[in-house]
């Protein structure tokens, strides 16, 4: 039944009703964090292998460099070689560094900051204002990084093929201070779509005002699917260079959801121009990468079929949780009116949208109930959800049974707020 459609005095036995479950939740005394996209452990011991594929005499790559010494900061060539098709770039436009994604994202943006870009005139903290785009509902841990940084924020609808582009071509043509667009193309997070291939273009294509305007192309969900037949998203790095704009891009990825979350691999690619002017910076601030965990990687995937053949048995571990989730939803909120969800194909998230003005009252008695979510707002810049219903959903760590209980304390949540909200006629 759609609540917006009943008699006051249904929505108020209802009411009771939900509050009788709500209660009998609180007294379970539950602790139960979906906080955060973490892999569960069973995940994680799919990659065990990595502790023991390497023995004490094999510390070398195939060009003959001892990974246990200094040097080779771009990343042995079988590990550009492993990981660039993740990217879907080549081996000489791939830089393997560090386990952080993350952190090579922040060293760009402080880098351009700093120093400038190469097509940069002057570095962009010397400028009165920087901003950058974002698509949302999006990932809190980039605009942490530009909230920390100075840089301004806008938000973006994210629709369910990309951003509204008419708006990012308005923008990015108009203001010189716009530096840049922050993506999550693939299996986006938390909604989990993907970029059509008319969004890749015209990103790849659009005029901007600032010289140095740069597509961030976080790709963190690459081979992350949850169905046998994978979305396919557009080589951004070809369109750019079909477009004469090859250095807008700068693509990033890791191995932080597919070996072991604290001790992957990372990578930035780019143009031949871009990885000239990365390896530069970089060997400044480091004399070289833990070549021997990529050693580990090599030995352990052997070739990009290998981590295929290894994502399977990820899906295999987490789409049941998603599916749990999904039929927890459909039970207890479908066709009630008060909220949708997307139905990702990959990734690490749901994206639950409740009715305007419920989210962070969701979150909160959730948490008083012994669930612990993602915070309400933490989907947008600043923490600020205009219209306060964007729930993210993390599936991945919680057992199969833990992540029953879970939902339907949240839905039982949504109904609640929702009722709430309906019958105070706001």
């Amino acid at each position: 039944m759609e609540f917006q459609k009943q008699e006051v005095s249904v929505l108020k036995k209802l009411r009771a009703e939900l509050q009788e479950r709500y209660q009998n939740y609180q007294a379970e005394n539950l602790k139960l964090d979906m906080s955060r996209g973490k892999p569960c452990p069973e995940q994680l011991d799919l990659s065990a292998g990595l502790l023991t594929c390497l023995t004490e005499d094999d510390y070398r790559a195939r060009d003959g460099i001892d990974c246990r010494n200094y040097g080779g900061v771009e990343g042995i060539p079988e590990a550009r070689e492993l990981l660039a098709p993740i990217l879907d770039v080549d081996p000489q436009e791939v830089i393997v560094s560090g386990n952080s994604s993350l952190a090579l994202m922040y060293d760009l943006i402080a880098r351009a900051l700093l120093i400038g870009l190469p097509s940069s005139s002057m570095p962009w903290g010397k400028m009165p204002r920087v901003k950058i785009l974002f698509p949302c509902p999006g990932y809190d841990r980039h605009f942490a990084i530009c909230n920390q940084l100075g840089i301004e924020m806008i938000p973006l609808e994210l629709g369910a093929a990309g951003p509204d582009m008419d708006e990012v071509e308005r923008l990015a043509a108009g203001d010189e201070s716009i530096k840049g667009i922050w993506c999550v193309p693939k299996y986006s997070n938390p909604t989990g779509i993907t970029y059509s291939d008319e969004v890749v273009e015209r990103l790849a294509k659009m005029k901007t005002k600032a010289p140095d305007f740069i597509i961030i192309w976080d790709n963190a969900y690459a081979v992350h699917h949850l169905t046998d037949q994978p979305v396919r998203l557009k080589n951004i790095l070809a369109a750019c260079k079909e477009a004469g704009n090859p250095d807008r891009v700068f693509l990033f990825g890791s191995t932080s959801k597919i070996s072991f979350a604290g001790a992957g691999l990372a990578m930035i690619a780019g143009s031949e121009n871009n990885i000239k002017w990365l390896k530069k910076q970089i060997i400044i601030q480091t004399i070289g990468p833990d070549k021997l965990n990529q050693l580990r990687h090599v030995r352990f995937f052997k070739n990009f079929a290998g981590i295929e053949a290894h994502m399977k048995k990820q899906m295999a571990i987490i789409k049941p949780r998603f599916d749990q989730v999904l039929e927890t939803l459909e039970s207890e909120l479908g066709g009630k009116g008060i909220a949708e969800w997307s139905k990702p194909k990959g990734g690490y998230f749901i994206s639950l949208n409740t009715l305007e003005g419920c989210a962070k009252k969701v979150v909160k008695m959730a948490a008083e109930a012994g669930v612990i979510l993602t915070q309400a707002g933490a989907t947008y810049p600043y923490g600020n959800d205009p219209r306060d219903r964007n729930i993210r959903i993390a599936p991945t760590f919680p057992s199969p049974a833990e992540l029953k209980k879970a939902m339907e304390i949240v839905a039982v949540c949504v109904q609640l707020a929702s009722i709430e909200k309906i019958l105070s006629g706001k």
